[in-house]
């Protein structure tokens, strides 16, 4: 028997070796950023709907993409119930909020599962980027799936994408996920505005701070590949109280203290690009 050596160097080179790409910017858009993390679990939609309020919350015309497929958080976060308005050819957006919306999830039903291969799921993805009647918006916020797979591939090669920021939580077994997406996002080019600790710690009733998930680690990762570091958003159970009831904490309680260090980061994206 011919024993051959199977390896994957082949097919992770061409997935991920560095062209030239044609991207498209998205119509009815000034800026596309995304928010993005190779791992699951650590915030990412919870972040997006936040940043995309408090961007909203400074005059600013904005719109909220759910690129999650399989795992749709848009509509329970906003609880929006309502499927979107269609010519034909084109979506429109559902407003909540004063944000622009689309999700898969206002297109099929919350419990069925989206049993997709990846040229569906591709195609779904095209659909809101091509297909969409996106209005005057000078932020889309993209809320990316998890991994380093079709849609963050699509996005990356086919979209004209202004920034991406990573979201991670400080212990290592997320952290490892994170510097592969981190070290796709630049074989592909694609600027990586920085990295948020979410999650980092809590404070007890105590006044003392608990750092649950372990300290530091998302801002060494940054240093690491140089990027920016953007700062930390500590664990209140207010937030995810109010994401369960579809009012984000930015909408809800503008004036509590997440939703400050939200407004401070919205502020500093829009010295950035306006």
């Amino acid at each position: 028997m011919d024993n051959k050596k199977v390896g994957l160097s082949d097919t992770t080179k061409a997935k991920t070796e560095p062209k030239t790409f044609r991207r498209n910017s998205i119509i009815g858009t000034k800026f596309t950023i995304a928010i993005s993390s190779a791992k699951g679990g650590v915030g990412k939609s919870t972040f997006a709907s936040n940043l995309a309020l408090a961007l909203k919350n400074m005059d600013l015309n904005v719109g909220l993409l759910d690129a999650d497929i399989y795992g749709p958080s848009l509509p329970k976060l906003f609880s929006i119930n309502e499927k979107p308005e269609s010519d034909g050819q084109k979506l429109k957006p559902i407003k909540k909020y004063g944000i622009q919306c689309m999700s898969i999830g206002f297109l099929t039903d919350e419990q069925t599962p989206m049993i997709w291969r990846g040229p569906m799921v591709i195609s779904a993805i095209k659909t809101f980027t091509q297909k969409v009647l996106w209005e005057n918006l000078d932020f889309l916020i993209v809320d990316m799936p998890p991994g380093t797979g079709d849609t963050q591939l699509t996005f990356a090669q086919e979209i004209n994408m202004d920034g991406v920021i990573i979201i991670s939580t400080p212990q290592e077994i997320a952290l490892q996920d994170v510097r592969r997406g981190i070290r796709m996002f630049d074989k592909l080019k694609v600027k990586i505005l920085g990295l948020i600790d979410n999650m980092s710690h809590f404070i007890g009733d105590d006044g003392k701070k608990y750092a649950i998930f372990g300290e530091g680690g998302v801002k060494k990762t940054a240093d690491e590949f140089k990027k920016d570091f953007l700062g930390e958003i500590p664990i209140d159970p207010e937030v995810g109280k109010q994401g369960d009831m579809g009012s984000p904490i930015v909408e809800s309680k503008p004036d509590h203290k997440i939703s400050k260090t939200y407004l401070k980061l919205a502020e500093k994206i829009k010295s950035i690009y306006l």
